[in-house]
Parts: C-alpha cells; sequence; structure tokens
C-alpha cells in the first residue's frame, strides 16, 4: 500500500495545489492529511481544497486550538470538523499522528533528539511504522519517520516536502510558484504576511536552527 502523507500545510494553497499535482502521478492508495492544515495566510482556501480530496484527516495542534485569525477565516461547522480529526489513523501497520500517537503537541521530536525521547513516544505502539509532523523537518529513525511539511518547511529550501509511505518512507520535496505564493500572502492581510515572507519565502530557514529551537523547547 502506497499512502501519501501530507503534514502542516499551514494556510498555503499553492503549495499544497502543487503537491496534490505530483501525488495524482504517484498512483498512491490513500492520502493522509497529518495535521496543521489551516494555521496561515489562507486558511478558508485551505479548507475548500482539501473537502474535494478524498483523504484521511488527523488533528494537529493548530486544528485544536486554532488562533483568532484562523477563527474569523472559517465558519464554524469547518473548525468543529478540524477539532474533531482523530489523533491517529493507521495504514498498512503505518502509525500516522501529528507530534505523536498520544499528543498532538509532545514529545518534541527531531532527528537530534535522544533515544529516550522516542521510546517515550513509542511507549505501547505496537505499529512497525510511526509518521509524523509537528517539527517541519523530514527525517527518519527506526520506526519513526516525519514527512516534512508543505507549506512551513525549515528544510534550507523554499520548497514543500511530503512523503510517501510503503514498505519504506520515500521523502519528496515539490517545486513552488514562490511569486505566487509570496503575493497570495501578502495580499491575504494575513497578520505575519510580511514576516513570513521575509523569513520564509524570500529565504530558506534552515535545518540547523529550527532543530536548535525544537531541541530547547524539548
Amino acid at each position: 500500500m502506497r499512502v501519501a502523507a501530507l503534514y502542516d500545510v499551514h494556510g498555503v494553497p499553492a503549495a499544497l495545489e502543487a503537491v496534490l499535482a505530483e501525488v495524482e502521478r504517484e498512483e498512491v492508495d490513500a492520502i493522509v492529511f497529518g495535521g496543521d492544515l489551516f494555521l496561515g495566510p489562507q486558511p478558508a482556501e485551505i479548507a475548500a481544497l482539501v473537502r474535494t480530496v478524498d483523504a484521511d484527516f488527523i488533528r494537529g495542534n493548530c486544528d485544536r486550538e486554532p488562533d483568532d485569525w484562523t477563527r474569523s477565516k472559517l465558519d464554524e461547522e469547518t473548525l468543529a470538523w478540524a477539532q474533531g480529526w482523530p489523533l491517529t489513523v493507521e495504514h498498512d501497520g503505518v502509525l500516522y499522528c501529528h507530534a505523536s500517537p498520544k499528543d498532538d503537541m509532545r514529545p518534541i521530536l527531531t532527528d537530534a533528539s535522544p533515544p529516550e525521547r522516542f521510546d517515550e513516544a513509542l511507549d505501547g505502539v505496537d505499529a512497525r511504522l510511526v509518521v509524523a509532523g509537528h517539527t517541519h523537518m523530514q527525517f527518519k529513525r527506526d520506526r519513526w519517520a516525519n514527512a516534512g511539511a508543505v507549506g512551513w518547511p525549515y528544510e534550507g529550501d523554499v520548497a514543500a516536502f511530503w512523503a510517501v509511505v510503503s514498505d519504506d518512507v520515500e521523502f519528496r520535496r515539490t517545486p513552488i510558484d514562490v511569486e505566487r505564493v509570496a503575493s497570495e500572502i501578502l495580499e491575504s492581510g494575513w497578520p505575519e504576511g510580511e514576516s513570513f515572507v521575509a523569513e520564509n519565502i524570500r529565504m530558506a530557514p534552515s535545518r540547523e536552527e529550527a532543530t536548535a529551537w525544537f531541541e530547547s523547547r524539548a
């Protein structure tokens, strides 16, 4: 079974559209949205787009507790829908979650995390593999993989990142239309728009800095 794991879209429809176009060519059997879909510049546009996709949805921390901007752009039915998504979905012996199987925020896991933090996250989990997101960087450690982020990656590269999961994990990088993304974000009225474009679209956040930031809060 081949599953497209799409995580941390964060309200960037141009990035998601580019990824979905590639997913169509992958001949996958299922699509999993791994949480944190809406918080970002264009939550309503993302809501409309993902409702056209036959997929499973997992709740991320930003879906459970959206900020005021996100709430102002989504109707109550969509907010309730997202808050009702499950913590996990399983396909073919692989467990998909946002941060960990038991919690949508903790433990924080990066490729630099100590083994005991992975042991904590995997405690009581029988799945052959767990696929998560939350820290926005692709990596694989034994029975744990992070699919990366479609809309807000920390990869030292401006693109969209996701994964195809089958017997193993195949990491994917999808080019995005940088000018379109920047323009749409700046026109959205999102309070963080200018800083996001400057720090995440016009330049690429480094994995090293992001890893250090997450590990300092772990």
